[in-house]
C-alpha cells in the first residue's frame, strides 16, 4: 500500500509539472503571436490610446494615493530609526532610495496587478464566455491581434509610468512629514536626496525593474483571460489567478532583479 502510494505521488508530480510545461508552451506561444505576428498593432493607434486610458489612467489615483502615504510612512519611520543615531537630517536619502530602487516599483505593480490585470482578464474572459473572440475569427480578424496586443503594449507602456509617479509623489509626501512636521531642515532634505540619488544606479534601474515586472504581470493577465473556461466560474478563477501569480512574480523577480542590480557578485 506503501509503495502505490510513492508511485500515485510521483505520478501526480510528473503531471503536475507536464501540465505546467503545457501552459508555459502555450502562454509563450500566445504572447509570440500577439506581439510579433503580422499587424501585430491590432486595431491601430486608437485602439492602443483607448487601452491606455483604461488601464493606465484609470489606475492613476490609487497610485497617487497610496504613493503618498507610503511616503509619509516611510519619513515617519525612518526618521524615528534615524534620529536614535543622530542622522535624521538623512531621510531624504532613505525615502527616495527606498521609493526609487525598491517601493515603487514593487507597489505599483503589486497595485496595477489588482486593479488593471484583474481587469483585463475579466474582460477578455467574458468576450470569450460571450463568444465575441470566436465572432472576430468568423469575419477573419484575429483577436490576438485585434484585442491581446493593444492590451499588451498598453500594459508595458503604462507601469513604468506609473512606477515613476508613485516614486515622485513618495517623495513628495515623505518631504511633507520630515519637514513640516518632524522638524527635519528642508534643504537637508532635498540636499541629502540630490547627493545620494544616481541616474544609472537608482532611477534607471527602478524603470528597468518596472518595465519587466510590467511584462510578466500583463502577459499573466490577457492570458489568463484568453485561457479561461468560458463561465462564470471560469472567469472567476482566472480573475484570482492573475492576482495571485503576478504577486508573486514580482516579488520573486524583484529578488532576481535585485541580486543582480545591487549584489556584489
Amino acid at each position: 500500500m506503501r509503495k502505490k502510494s510513492l508511485i500515485e505521488r510521483i505520478r501526480l508530480f510528473g503531471r503536475s509539472g507536464i501540465d505546467v510545461l503545457a501552459v508555459l508552451g502555450r502562454s509563450t506561444l500566445f504572447l509570440v503571436h500577439a506581439l510579433f505576428g503580422r499587424n501585430s498593432t491590432g486595431g491601430g493607434f486608437g485602439l492602443l490610446v483607448k487601452q491606455l486610458h483604461s488601464v493606465g489612467v484609470m489606475s492613476l489615483v490609487i497610485i497617487v494615493v497610496s504613493g503618498i502615504f507610503i511616503g509619509m510612512v516611510l519619513a515617519l519611520q525612518g526618521f524615528n530609526i534615524l534620529s536614535s543615531y543622530g542622522s535624521e537630517q538623512a531621510v531624504g536619502q532613505m525615502v527616495s532610495l527606498t521609493l526609487l530602487r525598491e517601493l515603487g516599483p514593487v507597489v505599483t505593480a503589486l497595485l496595477f496587478a489588482g486593479r488593471a490585470g484583474s481587469a483585463l482578464t475579466a474582460e477578455i474572459g467574458n468576450m470569450k464566455s460571450t463568444e465575441q473572440l470566436s465572432s472576430l475569427e468568423m469575419i477573419g480578424v484575429d483577436p490576438l491581434k485585434y484585442i491581446i496586443a493593444p492590451r499588451l503594449w498598453a500594459g508595458f507602456i503604462s507601469l513604468p509610468v506609473l512606477a515613476m509617479i508613485f516614486s515622485v509623489v513618495g517623495i513628495w509626501g515623505g518631504s511633507w512629514v520630515a519637514v513640516d512636521w518632524l522638524g527635519v531642515y528642508e534643504g537637508s532634505y532635498w540636499s541629502n536626496m540630490q547627493n545620494s540619488v544616481d541616474f544609472l544606479d537608482d532611477v534607471l534601474n527602478g524603470i528597468i525593474k518596472s518595465a519587466v515586472f510590467a511584462f510578466v504581470v500583463t502577459w499573466i493577465a490577457v492570458f489568463q483571460g484568453y485561457d479561461c473556461e468560458p463561465t462564470s466560474e471560469g472567469i472567476s478563477r482566472a480573475t484570482t489567478k492573475t492576482v495571485v501569480y503576478a504577486s508573486l512574480a514580482v516579488l520573486g523577480l524583484d529578488f532576481i532583479l535585485t541580486a543582480l542590480m545591487f549584489g556584489d557578485f
